[in-house]
């Protein structure tokens, strides 16, 4: 996907969960931040969220060790919201309330637009019993 899509993407989540759900957020994902949206959740709780979207469906979703490490390094109050979506549903995971993970080595990607070579990144699987709210195509 180029990122010119996927700025519409998220852009387009922005919107819709603002407009149809009640939360208050603005599109980062221009800029450099490790996250494409800030605001408010609808009980009024700062948040951040980082979105994937994948053009496959995988039973469990990816989250880079070093991206998660830096979602959670921001302050306490803020909730850390982890948005996938693929051709099966979309996936919020509440980074917050997750203990316990365990990572794996696994080849990806060196950036996630810009390489085509690709190197051993520590991740971690996200099963979808773990996210706290799903939607599925039926």
């Amino acid at each position: 996907m180029k990122r010119e899509t996927i700025n519409k993407l998220e852009q387009a989540v922005v919107l819709f969960l603002n407009k149809f759900d009640g939360w208050d957020l603005t599109h980062t994902g221009e800029g450099m931040l490790i996250y494409d949206a800030e605001g408010y959740t609808p009980k009024g709780r700062q948040c951040v969220i980082e979105m994937k979207f994948r053009t496959k469906y995988y039973d469990t979703k990816m989250l880079e060790v070093s991206k998660y490490d830096a979602l959670m390094a921001l302050p306490d109050h803020i909730v850390k919201i982890y948005l996938v979506a693929d051709p099966v549903g979309t996936y919020f995971f509440w980074l917050d309330g997750i203990d316990e993970l365990k990572s794996v080595k696994k080849y990806c990607p060196k950036t996630t637009l810009w390489s085509d070579g690709r190197v051993k990144k520590d991740v971690y699987l996200l099963t979808e019993d773990l996210a706290s709210y799903v939607t599925k195509k039926e």
